[in-house]
């Protein structure tokens, strides 16, 4: 069995596999947990971030307005399922105003590392590039410098150093919906500035896993195990109808983690439901946070349905291993 390094998460929101479901995730039932006019200015609430916190969970959702602006907003549960989210986006501080000045903020993820919880997201500075911010207590946030020169999409940090350094995965891309798309690490002495730059892993061309041959990008905070680190990320397929969203999963050496151990051909979940496939971008099931219980293996991932609302669905990490060697790419 592999075990995940971390904490035991008692309260993690979980619900039981149905004896039919054959897939390794199995969505929750109840799904979507979040509508996309869950507060009154919102058009669409997706592609958002979940972190224990306090007694709770916290998290940061991307909320686009009924003017279609983008914009990160906090929101607290008691359970991880019902949420209360604030109705008013989040306010950095900082002491660089060129900075604070955003264009937009979409799809954040959230790590918690040290003392502090991080969070990182697509900021717009003369294009999309990673913002990177920390709160103490999500109520006052702090902006730091951009990680990277714009373009670049999807920055997910890991939770710990790898060695003495901080090391994030991204996405370089360019200023619109990216052609092509594949995985790089990077890592940092001070999470200000980024080098060492290492290939992790590419989209397949061809027949052998064709849902991911668009572009491919990592999801939530990597997975610390015993085997390795485990990674959940979204890969795109170009079709005659447009992009479509799937999950996948790989795993990464844990003290290189630019270095592939194992990944699968299959797709581990993809847009079937009506929410998945009918909103505002059809087609997509996009993760952004995942929750795991150490003392079960129990994972809860977070996603986002058709560029519309927010949903949740479960894994354990035993799943996720054994079809990654049941269907190896």
């Amino acid at each position: 069995m592999t075990k995940i390094v971390g904490d035991i998460l008692e309260n993690i929101p979980w619900q039981e596999r149905a004896s039919k479901d054959s897939m390794p995730i199995w969505r929750y039932s109840k799904n979507p947990i979040i509508n996309r006019n869950e507060i009154p200015s919102s058009n669409s609430i997706f592609n958002s971030a979940v972190i224990p916190f306090k007694d709770g969970f916290a998290g940061v959702f991307r909320c686009d307005s009924k003017s279609l602006s983008m914009n990160i907003y906090v929101g607290f549960s008691h359970d991880g399922i019902n949420w209360n989210i604030n109705h008013t986006p989040i306010e950095f501080r900082g002491e660089n105003e060129e900075l604070l000045c955003k264009e937009y903020r979409y799809d954040p993820r959230v790590c918690f590392i040290e003392d502090r919880y991080y969070i990182t997201w697509c900021n717009g500075y003369h294009g999309p590039t990673i913002g990177v911010g920390y709160t103490f207590d999500f109520k006052t946030f702090y902006q730091m410098e951009n990680a990277f020169l714009p373009n670049n999409r999807n920055g997910v940090l890991f939770p710990r150093k790898i060695g003495k350094h901080y090391a994030m995965l991204s996405r370089p891309s360019d200023t619109g919906h990216t052609p092509f798309g594949d995985i790089f690490y990077s890592q940092s002495e001070d999470l200000e500035y980024w080098g060492h730059h290492r290939h992790v892993m590419s989209t397949v061309k061809g027949d052998k896993s064709a849902w991911q041959g668009t572009k491919i990008g990592p999801g939530p905070v990597p997975i610390e195990t015993d085997e390795g680190w485990l990674l959940i990320y979204h890969g795109v397929l170009t079709t005659c109808n447009g992009y479509v969203y799937r999950m996948g999963c790989a795993l990464l050496d844990l003290d290189e983690p630019w270095k592939v151990k194992m990944r699968s051909a299959n797709y581990i979940l993809a847009p079937y439901e009506l929410y998945e496939c009918v909103g505002d971008v059809p087609n997509v099931v996009f993760p952004c946070a995942a929750l795991t219980d150490s003392g079960t293996g129990r994972i809860a991932i977070y996603y986002g349905c058709a560029d519309t609302v927010t949903s949740l669905a479960f894994t354990t990490v035993d799943d996720l291993i054994d079809y990654m060697k049941e269907n190896p790419l």
